[in-house]
């Protein structure tokens, strides 16, 4: 995890242009630098390291002997660049996973490059050599990555929008900034003023597609056909293949954990993985609540099974609300159930920054959209629609759960990782007949759970617990966290100002007072920005007018069981 930052034709000067990538120097913690580009006096690149793999050459931008004409920002981790290596007897500079990149495009070119990477992943490319600048993103958007360009051919690129919204240019009061598309790359030609213009962008994978680079990697043979012990088979293989991947670090790894279904698989998987890599460290689990939250009861109930040294951090609803607007500026969007359930994620985060050495954080993030976890699947009229809904969640879990994760965590300088968005776990589960994936005998995830059933990994209750939302767990059942919000909110917006929400706000017009608020404090951070969300996130095929689960029917009947 880092934050990348870059500019292309800047007319303004670039010392004070460069106080603009001091917005993300969040990300990387441990050492910043500023490199402009040799012969083009308008150019630059800076970077925020988290020092994760090679300590000694880990900065960037990454340059090699090789290739001097090559210049390498990256965000990110390539799960595979060892195997790529010895697959093509590449010649390694460093250390760093990223050098990759660098061999794969001399080698192939851009499109096979991208094909290649197995991780995750957002970087900037240029060619001096052929003039040229690449810009590309991981398939799902694990990693952020925001652009800026104008008619005249200035381009500047950041991690995250903070890092662009405040850069002046000559031909326009107001830059306009926004998201990179994940699964795409960008082609574009470097002219001799530094200014760039765009060649192609492409979209280089699907979720639903076996990626190219499975042809190399070492996972042992899948068995073919659809009988669901073979199925199960299969996946047990690739999610144990899909953690154990992501233990490469030269840094303590930690978990995150909820006492929900995907947190307790990942972390009780990878415990189990720590121990067969002879890892010295204990695994440090991470659980969060206020008093009576199920989840804190729960987590504690998975840690004991698996023997982590588990933390729980306790916070009432007064430090809840009082980092509502650091939660808001981190993320930068108002949607209104990732406000919600950012605020959680962003103290424990805050707690594992400065209690603890772990500053690398699996989650379960992801596995949600990919299996159907949201209760409002169960209403999903046939299992087709399902798996529409399912790969639309997917594409868009950049604007939602994804982003939350990596803001809230990133805000604090770790480095998150989410097996469950491995390219062959979650392409091979979305190549499963679209019935075995919906929701059975009125419990979601059902595949998933079956997958799991006779391993012991986790306690059998866990293991069959319902869906309960991470914004709705770190609260008792009696007084849900978007209660006390709404009840806190109440005070704060008027009925005056829900009457002419619709002139202040026209796009994406606040329907209650709590989106209000956030809609307000957006505002006041970024304004104007309103389009970097594209809508709201809500339940389809039911009459929901607000995101959380437990204003569902179905929640409030398994409550009452």
């Amino acid at each position: 995890m880092c934050g990348i930052w870059a500019l292309f034709g800047s007319d303004d000067c670039l010392s004070v242009q460069c106080l603009s990538a001091m917005k993300i120097a969040h990300r990387g913690p441990d050492a910043f630098r500023f490199e402009n580009v040799n012969g083009y006096t308008n150019c630059c690149f800076g970077f925020h390291r988290l020092a994760v793999v090679d300590q000694l050459f880990g900065m960037q931008p990454i340059r090699v002997k090789k290739y001097p004409y090559l210049w390498l920002c990256y965000n990110g981790e390539i799960y595979n660049h060892k195997k790529m290596q010895q697959h093509f007897e590449f010649e390694y500079q460093t250390k760093v996973d990223g050098e990759i990149i660098l061999h794969l495009y001399d080698k192939g070119g851009i499109e096979q490059t991208v094909c290649m990477l197995d991780g995750v992943f957002a970087f900037i490319l240029l060619d001096t050599a052929n003039k040229k600048v690449f810009l590309g993103r991981d398939t799902y958007g694990v990693r952020p990555l925001f652009k800026a360009m104008t008619e005249d051919g200035f381009l500047a690129v950041c991690s995250e929008a903070k890092g662009l919204v405040n850069l002046k240019h000559s031909t326009t009061p107001f830059l306009k900034v926004e998201p990179f598309l994940p699964g795409h790359y960008e082609v574009l030609d470097l002219k001799p003023n530094g200014k760039v213009a765009s060649v192609e962008m492409v979209k280089y994978h699907h979720c639903r597609d076996e990626p190219l680079h499975a042809l190399y990697d070492n996972v042992e043979k899948l068995f073919p056909g659809f009988e669901i012990e073979t199925v199960k088979n299969n996946l047990r293989i690739l999610f144990d293949n899909a953690i154990k991947k992501r233990l490469m670090t030269d840094r303590r790894i930690g978990c995150l954990l909820s006492g929900g279904l995907d947190s307790s698989l990942v972390a009780a998987t990878l415990l189990k993985q720590l121990k067969e890599a002879h890892v010295q460290y204990p695994l440090q689990t991470f659980a969060i609540g206020m008093e009576d939250s199920t989840d804190l009861l729960a987590a504690r109930k998975v840690a004991n099974h698996i023997g982590s040294e588990h933390h729980e951090v306790l916070f009432n609803s007064e430090e809840g609300i009082q980092v509502l607007d650091e939660v808001i500026f981190s993320l930068e969007t108002y949607d209104i159930t990732t406000v919600r359930a950012s605020v959680g994620m962003y103290l424990v985060s805050k707690y594992i920054r400065k209690n603890t050495d772990s500053v690398v954080i699996f989650s379960g993030e992801g596995s949600d959209e990919l299996t159907q976890g949201y209760i409002y699947f169960h209403k999903a009229p046939s299992p087709e629609k399902a798996e529409e809904e399912s790969e639309r969640l997917l594409k868009e879990l950049y604007l939602f759960d994804v982003l939350r994760a990596d803001r809230t965590t990133a805000a604090h300088g770790l480095e998150l990782r989410v097996p469950f968005l491995d390219h062959r776990f979650s392409s091979y589960y979305l190549s499963l007949p679209p019935d075995m994936r919906i929701p059975k005998n009125g419990i979601e995830k059902h595949l998933l759970r079956e997958t799991f059933e006779d391993s012991n990994l986790i306690p059998k209750d866990i293991l069959w617990r319902p869906k309960e939302a991470f914004s709705d767990g770190i609260t008792s059942v009696k007084n849900s966290w978007f209660r006390i919000l709404q009840e806190y909110i109440e005070h704060q917006v008027d009925d005056a100002m829900m009457a002419v929400a619709a002139q202040k706000f026209p796009f994406n017009t606040p329907k209650t007072k709590e989106g209000y608020y956030y809609r307000q404090i957006f505002e006041r951070h970024y304004p104007g920005r309103a389009d970097w969300l594209t809508h709201y996130w809500m339940p389809r095929w039911i009459n929901a007018t607000d995101p959380s689960a437990r204003t569902l029917a179905h929640y409030k009947a398994a409550a009452k069981a």
